[in-house]
């Protein structure tokens, strides 16, 4: 194992500079570059300093095993249907709300539409699956169809519509979560 790799990954997921980390375990910025290059191994009591620093432990740090779920199934997903708004959403993948991004499909029946959604920080993506959408933004009306997608910041009042007489399908991103 290359801890030091191991250590500059984290200390940059984090969005920690080496100067950052060597402050905050109280080392110099010299040796947490030598570190990361793999030029000398730190003791274990400093390896223990520098991992609390980057949010991990020692047993965390060394276990290998990648037990987060990558693929899920149709099984995996929740759904709810809105009749008013003649609307489904599935939740395509579980718990997706403690993520970065929150993929959705959502289902539009003829005159369908999702919820209007306030102004938030972030950014919309869509690719319109089958049917044809409107993209309601700051008052103003986008058509994407089967086979387009749409991408916008959500700064407006914004919300999406049926465009067409049959059901549209569209997989829809939000980042940050907010469906």
């Amino acid at each position: 194992m290359q801890i030091g790799h191991k250590i500059k990954m984290l200390r940059i997921k984090n969005g920690l500079t080496q100067e950052e980390l060597a402050d905050r375990s109280e080392l110099s910025k010299g040796f947490i570059s030598q570190i990361e290059r793999d030029l000398t191994s730190p003791s274990i009591a400093t390896l223990v300093d520098i991992l609390q620093c980057l949010g991990t432990n020692l047993r965390d740090f060394f276990n290998d095993s990648f037990d987060e779920k990558v693929v899920f199934s149709k099984d995996d997903a929740f759904v709810k249907e809105n009749a008013d708004l003649k609307h489904v959403i599935r939740w395509i993948v579980p718990d997706s709300q403690k993520n970065h991004m929150e993929p959705i499909l959502l289902e539009l029946a003829p005159g369908g539409s999702s919820e209007v959604d306030d102004p938030h920080e972030g950014e919309e993506f869509g690719y319109v699956l089958s049917g044809s959408v409107y993209i309601h933004l700051a008052g103003r009306k986008y058509r994407a169809k089967k086979g387009e997608s749409f991408y916008y910041k959500p700064n407006f009042v914004h919300y999406i519509s049926n465009a067409g007489k049959t059901e549209a399908k569209v997989l829809w991103v939000s980042t940050p979560p907010s469906f």
